[in-house]
């Protein structure tokens, strides 16, 4: 669990880690992939106009947020308005 706890309008993502592999089996490497935008919600400031929670899994802007690293994991915080989608389960 993270001790990073967004202010205002801002959200707490981590980064989900795209498949290495196709459905077909064939591995990709790590330098033809792009990064993924779909991302965890961990946590979210305390703004009324946010509408996502924890656990929600959202696509982000692709330039959004600021990245920060606590330990081995990688987070990034985003504004409210740079979450453009959220994919229900």
């Amino acid at each position: 669990m993270s001790s990073i706890k967004p202010l205002a309008d801002r959200v707490l993502l981590k980064v989900l880690e795209q498949e290495a592999k196709t459905s077909s089996g064939i591995y990709i490497p790590e330098t033809a992939t792009e990064k993924t935008q779909r991302a965890e919600v961990v946590e979210v400031g305390e703004s009324e106009d946010i509408k996502v929670k924890k656990g929600d899994i959202v696509i982000y802007d692709k330039y959004a947020g600021i990245q920060i690293k606590e330990g081995d994991t990688e987070y990034l915080i985003v504004k409210n308005e740079e979450i453009v989608a959220l994919i229900k389960k």
